[in-house]
């Protein structure tokens, strides 16, 4: 009953910060999708550790949120409910705990580092707090085929690299105004204008045209999920392609519920003839 419970609650964090997110999911069979909500709902709740607990000692917070998950892990109990279903997702689908330091080696970097200088700084950054993300869905998608999960794993980090990108350039205004944070190291002291935000789209359409290989291989019901979040996110990013590079640092980009609801059928039927 407590697993439930706790299944539950990470759906209903998922559900409350994300509704495009939890949309896609909302696709995936039961088993599938209680696995990705819990962890979206780890994540969720240590990128809010990082950005928004700005009265607190954020660093404290965080180290005591890795610890009570290890205390899970070990126990295989956690009365913190997201740490409860996330440790169950861990165990189930055997997920490397690798995954989960680089992801919190990321988060803790949100705490140490404000500008990125080097391709190397911004690569590692996106690799623990988006692909390794990527990486922990595709375990699950797989349940455990090592041989498919290895075939799909480069793909599947593209993806999440594409989708961090594109994260970062709707909410420029908030990460540099408010966080005061630089995330694309060949910005610099470069002024962010329309060349500048040409290139790094580029960049982002590279990530996402080396994805789509391994979203066509992904099991039926777990493509169908990926696929409404992909179709999603490429047009969040024509969006951005369309706005002023001055706008993107005075307003945060985001895709209307109708056009949410005509990019759902597309991808179902994408989805559904293999065509992505």
């Amino acid at each position: 009953m407590f697993n439930e419970i706790s299944f539950r609650t990470s759906r209903m964090v998922t559900r409350t910060y994300s509704t495009s997110f939890s949309r896609a999911v909302s696709f995936l069979d039961r088993e599938t999708k209680d696995a990705i909500y819990s962890i979206y709902g780890f994540v969720r709740f240590a990128d809010e550790i990082v950005d928004t607990f700005h009265e607190y000692d954020k660093l404290k917070l965080l180290a005591k949120f890795e610890q009570d998950f290890y205390e899970a892990m070990k126990d295989g109990l956690s009365m913190n409910p997201i740490l409860n279903s996330f440790q169950v997702t861990i165990k189930k689908y055997n997920i490397d705990d690798a995954l989960i330091q680089s992801f919190l080696k990321s988060m803790k970097l949100d705490l140490s580092r404000l500008e990125h200088k080097t391709k190397d700084e911004t690569d590692e950054y996106i690799y623990g707090s988006a692909e390794v993300v990527g990486l922990m869905c595709l375990k699950v998608f797989v349940n455990g085929e090592q041989k498919l999960y290895d075939e799909l794993k480069e793909p599947a980090r593209k993806l999440g690299s594409a989708f961090q990108k594109v994260n970062f350039l709707r909410d420029l205004k908030n990460d540099t105004q408010n966080l005061k944070r630089q995330y694309f190291h060949n910005l610099g002291e470069r002024e962010f204008d329309d060349a500048a935000k040409s290139e790094i789209i580029r960049d982002i359409e590279h990530d996402f045209d080396s994805s789509t290989a391994g979203m066509r291989k992904l099991p039926g019901n777990s493509r169908l999920g990926v696929v409404i979040a992909y179709t999603y996110y490429r047009k969040l990013l024509n969006k951005i392609k369309r706005t002023p590079a001055e706008r993107l640092l005075e307003k945060r980009i985001r895709v209307s519920d109708p056009a949410k609801a005509f990019l759902l059928l597309k991808a179902l039927i994408a989805s559904r003839l293999n065509k992505i």
